[in-house]
């Protein structure tokens, strides 16, 4: 039993690399990326330590080279997630038990392993599953990752800090418990980093997890618990199962030592499980920890003092990076009557420059969309702008016959309600709303008032007052809020993220308060020299 105070690594934001041409970490990426096309992976679950293969396999296909297969997973059933329930009550005990800092060296470990051996590994089965290029793979897959394990451990330990004041005679202390039960992590196919935080953040707090991905980032996923296998994450800590998501759900949600959901996806889906935890709460030991990421209809406002060129620039990344599949990206501006000739001058000259491909070809800016069910409901909103009469003033064009390839397209509304200002289409697809550039306030209005979502936005402004009053004006609008800088990319450590409204429970991943919804504190109050007497002095 150690007795020492111990100080972890401080953490710090992994640096990202380039891929410029000539460097060593492009021909070990194409490497990797080689190396991976060749083979066909043959993905297990992995449930209390094991390898779990089912006779039901699905294959798995690159969105941009439907013609190829990577490979194949094992399609899961209600039997493998009881069992993975099983698993993680089994291993609960002695994980929980397990010395604080020997569960923040596995992740430390697992961190260093990432952006070392594991590096251009965990790129590639990302820009290969997931159809992103190298740069949009390297910021989430590896760097985002490994912050997210070093300074969630920073974090625990700042947790572990905060202890209540003692008196003489009194010792006073706070210890942080794992919940009671295991937590289920439900993630998303858009972020690597956020499929890998989703499980891990619980888990580093002393919890078992089940762990279901989506089916379209199984191949990424299964990397991710290679990782942790090789920094020695013991059996059943972390089980992973392929199961459909309602199966999942109606075991889940039924079981008494259901302890909590960590969820990044569709409002609908939260709400669902949201109602369907409410209505069987009295079946459950404690009251389940609910957090969740449900996306957004995110926003950029230009003030008309902003610069022309900046915004044109926010409009071309913060929309169309990773195809406009973030949480985050930008999906509606309001742009003045002043600047607009140069916004769209600019914005049009931008996406006639991008190319668009796999993202094996590194002159690629874009890459194919997800799946067959995201291209076809995004190229449904741009059919229907079209037949609507929207001005379409860049993209428009779309097909599969390869990939799922749409281009990055920009629809000049006409009225501020149209419904591409106001739905959340998550792919990408821009629309530009003109406002008269006196109608500054009002405008603002509008932006608050378009959406039901409060992610993230962002204002353009060289005019301070202008700020400040966007500031408090779109105070819930958005959880994560740029001044002059595009609303996507927020960092570990320097923007916790998450919103609120429609968006989520907005308990900030990449901050303590996302640890603290993952332990139970108890407080202990012991004191040295117990009284004898019961009589009080007023007696007397």
């Amino acid at each position: 039993m150690s007795n020492a105070q111990f100080y972890v690594p401080t953490a710090y934001n992994e640096p990202v690399q380039s891929f410029a041409p000539g460097s060593a970490e492009r021909a070990e990426l194409q490497q990797a990326l080689a190396d991976a096309r060749r083979r066909k992976a043959n993905i297990p679950m992995f449930i209390g330590g094991k390898e779990v293969r089912t006779k039901e396999r699905l294959e798995l296909r690159p969105p941009h080279d439907l013609g190829h297969v990577l490979g194949t997973y094992s399609k899961g059933d209600a039997g493998h997630v009881k069992r993975a329930i099983d698993a993680a009550a089994k291993a609960k005990s002695d994980w929980e038990n397990m010395p604080w800092e020997h569960r923040a060296s596995i992740f430390l470990k697992a961190a260093d392993l990432l952006s070392g051996p594991w590096r251009q590994q965990m790129n590639a089965s990302t820009m290969l599953a997931q159809s992103k290029n190298a740069f949009q793979s390297e910021i989430d897959a590896v760097c985002e990752l490994a912050d997210f394990w070093r300074y969630n451990v920073q974090f625990m330990t700042d947790i572990h800090a905060e202890q209540p004041e003692s008196v003489p005679g009194i010792w006073n202390r706070m210890e942080y418990r794992a919940l009671e039960g295991f937590v289920l992590a439900i993630t998303p196919f858009n972020f690597t980093s956020i499929a890998a935080n989703l499980p891990t953040a619980p888990a580093l707090m002393g919890n078992t997890v089940v762990w279901k991905p989506a089916n379209s980032q199984i191949y990424s996923a299964w990397t991710i618990m290679q990782i942790l296998r090789e920094a020695g994450l013991p059996d059943g800590v972390i089980n992973l199962v392929y199961a459909d998501g309602p199966v999942v759900g109606e075991i889940a949600f039924n079981h008494p030592d259901f302890a909590g959901i960590h969820f990044t996806g569709s409002t609908g889906t939260f709400q669902h499980m949201w109602r369907t935890i409410g209505q069987n709460i009295s079946t459950y030991k404690t009251y389940p920890r609910i957090v969740g990421e449900t996306g957004g209809k995110d926003f950029v406002v230009a003030h008309p003092s902003a610069d022309p060129i900046q915004v044109a620039t926010a409009l071309s990344r913060g929309a169309f990076e990773f195809q406009g599949q973030k949480c985050s990206a930008a999906s509606r501006a309001y742009i003045p009557a002043n600047l607009w000739k140069k916004v769209e001058q600019k914005l049009v000259e931008d996406l006639a420059d991008f190319r668009m491909g796999p993202p094996e070809d590194f002159g690629n800016f874009i890459n194919a969309v997800i799946d067959d069910k995201a291209y076809s409901s995004i190229t449904g909103y741009i059919a229907k702008a079209k037949r609507d009469k929207q001005k379409i003033i860049a993209g428009g064009n779309y097909s599969k016959k390869d990939g799922y390839f749409i281009e990055p397209t920009v629809i000049h509304a006409r009225k501020a309600d149209y419904r591409t200002m106001c739905e959340e289409i998550f792919g990408p697809v821009l629309t530009v709303y003109v406002y008269d550039e006196k109608r500054w306030s009002q405008t603002l209005d509008l932006v608050d008032q378009t959406s039901p979502y409060g992610l993230t936005g962002a204002v353009f402004s060289n005019d301070r007052y202008a700020v400040v009053e966007a500031a408090n004006r779109l105070r819930h609008a958005a959880g994560n809020f740029y001044i002059n800088d595009k609303p996507t990319g927020a960092v570990v450590g320097q923007q916790p993220f998450g919103g609120s409204r429609a968006s989520g429970t907005n308990d900030k991943a990449g901050s303590v308060i996302n640890l603290q919804r993952w332990t139970s504190p108890r407080a202990i109050k012991e004191n040295m020299v117990p009284p004898s007497d019961y009589r009080y002095p007023f007696l007397g």
